[in-house]
């Protein structure tokens, strides 16, 4: 049967249409033909991508001269042109020939509707296995700076190409060569954090336990990709807030700016993730039509919380990491981004002066000590005791809180638990017999988890007690020393009085 010119139409507006995701270009042919083979070549190829061509339609016979057409579909595709594709393609008199609905030409998004339905059908669980060519692109490591896909020796037909991003052409049936131009781009993620409400992010920061840690994720899109999920682990040390999400997106090419709808542009999973490695804390799931929105360099930006907790790794390691990636297309991802947050621990040491050997320190107990930002030893700090003299900072919810640690007999401790900043710690009370110290020690702690006293590294942190000198007492040598200086004074007095006597009786 005939189709009317139109249908050469089809595959024109198609490749038009889903040019965010290709260009196509066609070499024109004018032969007439009723049967041959075509080539389907991929230029700039994404590395790595996987690319499917499935047969739709094929072409039983064609005349150039008359410029008429007969298609038929495919036993595969019967289904899905009966339901889901009718509204595009219409069976002729009760047959397996088909025409297409409207005006091709003029009908640019009826078209792109078509071959993302196409693609979805394939793609849907219980739909019935569908024939298809496959080929990989090169990777990077291949060395070419431009990679080809080729498919040839392909009977003449209506074509529908997917990659593993997401793109979508088609094949010209009256072309016997048609060169496909990738126009996909593969998104990138890049991932930050910040550890104050000010967000002066950065790929690491330092926190202490029971403050909130933000982040910030941003996604460049690229047309034709589909199936975006945000994926992001974090490690034991951090629990994620779940109600602290906000999605928001920059349109590169209108330069603006919007948030997204939690219910129409993505939804967030923390429940029924993987299994197995990676385990992710939470999935942000991007909707298809939000997705088929996406142009050049869109910005997507997801920012969230977490608490650092009292599983936070302590010390200059990055042990407390939280770990981010975008799965896109079938089965693609990019390379995973980390960021890091640590936390730190201040050893103290209390002592006097070993009253024998002036170069040794020995340990002093009973001394009572708070720890506080603030210079003046206000709103100390509240602590746990973890037991064995060590003491982490407390986090919202905590119970059995300290704010004073006395000193044991060896006079050491250590809090844990501390970010960067500067602290002071403060003698509450000093052991009997020794003076108080009269202001707080300025301890200060670096990014890289160094801990200062007077710009001079500090650990563990020592703090002299002193004892006043012991003066002289009632008894003893003090006694007689005033009993000989007594004695002294009445045996001078009596020489006197003998000397003036004897003066007068002259």
């Amino acid at each position: 049967m005939k189709l009317i010119k139109k249908i050469v139409a089809i595959m024109f507006a198609f490749m038009m249409v889903v040019s965010m995701s290709c260009n196509v270009k066609a070499n024109d042919t004018t032969a007439t033909t009723e049967t041959g083979e075509g080539k389907i070549t991929i230029n700039n190829a994404i590395p790595g991508q996987t690319y499917k061509i499935y047969k739709i339609l094929e072409l039983e016979s064609y005349d150039s001269t008359t410029g008429n057409y007969a298609y038929k579909v495919t036993p595969e595709w019967k289904s899905f042109v009966e339901n889901e594709g009718q509204t595009y393609l219409t069976k002729v008199d009760g047959t397996d020939y088909v025409n297409w609905v409207g005006d091709s030409t003029n009908d640019g998004a009826h078209v792109k509707e078509f071959a993302e339905k196409a693609i979805a059908y394939v793609k849907k669980a219980n739909s019935p296995v569908i024939t298809y060519k496959e080929k990989k692109a090169p990777d990077a490591s291949a060395g070419k700076a431009t990679l080809t896909v080729t498919f040839d020796s392909l009977p003449l037909g209506y074509y529908l190409v997917d990659s593993s991003v997401g793109s979508l052409c088609g094949l010209d049936t009256t072309a016997k060569e048609v060169t496909i131009e990738e126009k996909n781009g593969v998104p990138s993620v890049d991932k930050k954090v910040s550890s104050t409400e000010t967000r002066n992010y950065d790929t690491s920061n330092t926190a202490s336990i029971g403050d909130t840690v933000y982040f910030k994720t941003t996604i460049t899109a690229q047309p034709g990709a589909q199936n975006y999920v945000l994926h992001d682990k974090m490690t034991e040390g951090l629990t994620f807030d779940q109600n602290s999400v906000n999605v928001s997106l920059h349109k590169n090419a209108q330069n603006t700016d919007r948030d997204l709808s939690k219910t129409t542009d993505y939804s967030v999973e923390t429940t029924n993730l993987e299994s197995t490695d990676p385990k992710c804390t939470f999935h942000v799931n991007f909707i298809p039509t939000f997705c088929d929105s996406l142009e050049a360099n869109d910005i997507i930006t997801v920012t969230y919380s977490a608490t650092l907790n009292e599983n936070a790794v302590i010390g200059n390691v990055d042990k407390n990491t939280n770990e981010t990636w975008l799965k896109y297309g079938d089965s693609q991802s990019t390379q995973p981004k980390t960021t890091t947050t640590k936390t730190f621990e201040m050893n103290v040491f209390k002592y006097t002066e070993n009253k024998t050997d002036k170069t040794k320190k020995d340990g002093l107990p009973g001394a009572v000590f708070t720890l506080s930002k603030k210079s003046d030893g206000t709103e100390p700090i509240k602590l746990i005791d973890k037991s064995s003299n060590v003491y982490r900072v407390a986090k919202t919810g905590d119970t059995g809180t300290v704010t004073e640690i006395t000193t044991p007999n060896d006079g050491k401790f250590k809090i844990q638990g501390l970010g960067a900043g500067t602290y002071y710690l403060t003698e509450t009370k000093q052991p009997a017999g020794y003076n108080k110290l009269k202001n707080p020690v300025t301890v200060v702690i670096d990014n890289d988890g160094n801990v200062k006293v007077d710009d001079a590294n500090a650990d563990p942190v020592e703090v002299e007690n002193k004892t006043g000198t012991v003066l002289p007492s009632t008894g003893g040598a003090g006694t007689t020393m005033i009993y000989l200086i007594g004695g002294a004074l009445v045996l001078g007095s009596g020489v006197v009085l003998v000397t003036k006597r004897r003066v007068k009786n002259k």
